[in-house]
């Protein structure tokens, strides 16, 4: 599968539900679970775009497993795209305090950390993550994307949580979003929302399409001194 790389990096798409006042969950490190079985379909088939699948420690925390291709149709054609059955699913995390029994590394995929030198040193020399990349003291976006690339990695789909998808925004590293809109407020300051952010970032809506009370919203990320096309 080829695609146009920007500026020599993979191509970012973040992938979430939320409700219809911009949370992703009622509460932190809580799964949400309110998307309907269509949200469900979307996100796979999202996620067997990818090349690479990227989440935050929260994420994991909260549902202790990931979201794996599964529909035949799907795996058939990433094998069609000379891809993989599954793609390299990436949790990102500075402390990488993660209880090995949780299903997510029982799970018949390839499993990534991104963390820092110290998140690294209780996975060294075992088999729950088949790759680890270490950024220093702290996540540095720099210099992930640069290795994802020389893997040959052309797509990546970021899904979630809230200061992950901060992060790859305020430092200009996502492409597009695909929101499912949920029927239901969640409110409250303590509901996590879409993406934490120091500042604002300008979208383009490319597609908008209803189904049933879901509204799945295609936007991409307006660079600096591009403008809506």
């Amino acid at each position: 599968m080829k695609n146009v790389l920007n500026n020599g990096r993979p191509h970012c798409t973040v992938v979430l539900a939320i409700t219809a006042d911009g949370k992703i969950s009622d509460r932190p490190t809580t799964a949400a679970r309110f998307g309907s079985e269509a949200d469900r379909a979307h996100l796979e088939t999202q996620v067997a775009q990818a090349d690479a699948v990227l989440f935050g420690a929260g994420t994991l925390r909260a549902y202790h497993t990931t979201l794996a291709v599964r529909h035949p149709d799907l795996i058939a054609q990433r094998r069609q795209r000379g891809q993989p059955p599954q793609p390299r699913q990436w949790v990102c995390s500075r402390r990488a305090d993660f209880d090995p029994q949780w299903r997510f590394f029982q799970q018949p995929i390839p499993r990534g950390l991104i963390t820092t030198t110290q998140g690294a040193i209780a996975w060294q020399g075992r088999r729950e993550f088949d790759q680890i990349i270490t950024t220093g003291e702290v996540i540095n976006w720099p210099a992930v994307f640069p290795q994802w690339q020389a893997q040959g990695v052309e797509r990546v789909a970021a899904l979630g949580g809230g200061v992950l998808v901060g992060s790859l925004l305020a430092g200009g590293w996502v492409d597009e979003l695909r929101l499912t809109v949920c029927p239901l407020l969640f409110g409250g300051d303590a509901a996590p929302m879409v993406a934490a952010l120091g500042s604002g970032v300008e979208l383009e809506l490319l597609a908008c399409e209803a189904i049933a009370s879901e509204v799945f919203l295609h936007y991409r990320v307006i660079r600096s001194g591009q403008g809506a096309g």
